[in-house]
């Protein structure tokens, strides 16, 4: 049996990443070992529903869907995540992982598009990063970082020079909603002429912060 513990399989626009504005079918599932200052998917800490990774496939299929993102929580906390991923790319979907960035990324299915989190100062959870990560990840992958104020962003402009994170592959700088100005950020990354790509969170602009979208 392979079974994961899902708490919502919906469709919407992808609101963030190299894919955003894409039609998108997202399998949330439950758990995470952080607890981010400012995270904003707490209700999949805990509940949801166990589903056989078969099930969930023919969920995601129902929607007829090419573009697929699995999300949390933390994903990568499942086991079972893993073979579910193959599963997913088998299908013929273009899958992505979203990922805090804690844990070993080395058994993700090639195939699969990571977007992992480099989490600042501000998030209260920056001992939690995985530095070893960096080397395993591909052009095609993402690195995101979640600024909360200016402290967080000249941390963040520390770690792409140290860790060449630009050179690795695509660097997201995302403000966090509600701490600081999205206007600031943008300034900021225009001043030092930073090789990032500024993104806000398309989801949020449309739907707020309703549950599902």
């Amino acid at each position: 049996m392979s079974r994961l513990r899902v708490s919502e399989i919906f469709y919407s626009l992808q609101g963030e990443s190299r894919s955003v504005g894409w039609p998108t079918v997202f399998v949330r599932l439950v758990g995470c070992p952080l607890r981010c200052v400012y995270c904003d998917t707490a209700y999949a800490f805990k509940g949801g529903e166990w589903m056989e990774r078969d099930e969930i496939c023919r969920r995601v299929g129902d929607f007829d869907c090419r573009h697929v993102t699995v999300t949390g929580g933390e994903p990568l906390a499942q086991k079972e995540v893993l073979p579910l991923l193959v599963s997913l790319c088998d299908a013929g979907h273009e899958t992505s992982l979203e990922t805090s960035g804690s844990l070993d990324i080395a058994d993700v299915d090639p195939r699969v598009s990571i977007v992992m989190d480099i989490k600042t100062p501000g998030s209260g959870e920056e001992q939690k990063n995985r530095w070893e990560n960096l080397a395993l990840l591909q052009k095609k992958d993402q690195i995101k970082l979640v600024i909360a104020g200016r402290e967080d962003y000249e941390w963040a402009r520390a770690q792409l020079k140290a860790h060449g994170l630009a050179d690795i592959t695509q660097v997201l700088f995302s403000p966090v909603q509600g701490q600081l100005a999205p206007a600031d950020l943008a300034d900021w990354i225009l001043q030092d002429r930073l090789p990032v790509r500024f993104q806000l969170q398309l989801h949020k602009i449309l739907w707020g912060e309703e549950p599902g979208k």
